[in-house]
């Protein structure tokens, strides 16, 4: 009897501790999303779902504009991360712990402090512009701080190592006689990157592309610090109706359409991917 309790009671604090952290959190913000009032009259419980149609139709185009930023930052990621990940796994030799340390090591620094950073480093007297509007490389007017493009480098920027990681994991435990195998059946490398490797990295890449598709398109400092008024991510909506306009069922509605976008994205970018054939390369 007690060989049977046994597993139930080691995972029941991980159950008890999601229940009372996220579970209780989620179930009172969606209760809070379909009240109305104000916090100075209090909010009543009158299943007002239009609150929901009012985020859509008022934040659809911040709600659009953080998916797309979103993923043009992962997809950054993945053309920086996969590269490093695939060097540091095959060439990185007795170092691979000090390159992996390395690109933690930004991680000590503060998420603000660390975007903050990117404001000197795009300005238009910055360590990058500065030189080559004085080589005149770049037009004297060029500039990169408050766009959408100094957000999307400060999310993948921000958000790289969680990219990085998974696939070095995959990477880093694949047998190394698989490619050998491959190219002794005449593949070349690009042949055997693609048919060997790449399938065996799947696992590592989906678990990247989760970790960074959503914490980039549902944050808010990126597009503060670096992308000015005209780039107003949905993070930054929830956060002004939360903390100025206490608007709380507006911004508990915003918060809940923009998890059901994100769970629409990962379950269908997991078909398109095949998480089965995923598990089973896994495996």
């Amino acid at each position: 009897m007690n060989r049977k309790i046994t597993p139930y009671a080691l995972v029941l604090p991980a159950w008890a501790w999601l229940a009372l952290f996220f579970v209780v959190p989620i179930g009172g913000m969606l209760s809070l999303s379909l009240t109305t009032g104000n916090v100075i009259t209090g909010f009543q419980q009158t299943f007002a779902v239009g609150n929901y149609v009012d985020a859509v139709s008022t934040y659809w185009e911040q709600i659009l504009r953080s998916l797309f930023y979103g993923a043009c930052a992962t997809v950054l990621c993945i053309a920086i991360g996969y590269p490093m990940a695939y060097w540091i796994a095959f060439k990185g030799g007795p170092y691979k712990s000090t390159y992996l340390l390395l690109i933690l090591l930004p991680f000590f620094v503060s998420f603000v402090l660390r975007t903050i950073s990117w404001r000197f480093l795009l300005s238009d007297t910055g360590v990058v512009l500065g030189p080559l509007k004085s080589m005149g490389l770049v037009p004297e007017g060029f500039a990169l701080l408050n766009s959408a493009t100094a957000v999307i480098l400060g999310l993948a920027y921000n958000f790289l190592p969680f990219m990085i990681l998974p696939i070095y994991a995959v990477l880093e435990r694949m047998d190394p006689r698989m490619v050998e195998a491959a190219h002794d059946l005449y593949a070349g490398r690009f042949q055997a990157f693609v048919r060997v490797i790449l399938p065996v990295s799947l696992p590592g890449v989906f678990a990247g592309v989760l970790m960074t598709f959503i914490p980039t398109s549902s944050d808010y400092v990126n597009a503060s610090v670096l992308g000015g008024t005209h780039n107003t991510m949905i993070g930054n909506v929830i956060q002004t109706q939360y903390l100025i306009n206490n608007n709380y069922p507006i911004a508990s509605s915003i918060t809940f359409v923009l998890m059901g976008l994100l769970l629409i994205g990962i379950f269908s970018y997991a078909r398109a991917l095949g998480t089965e054939r995923v598990m089973e390369v896994h495996a």
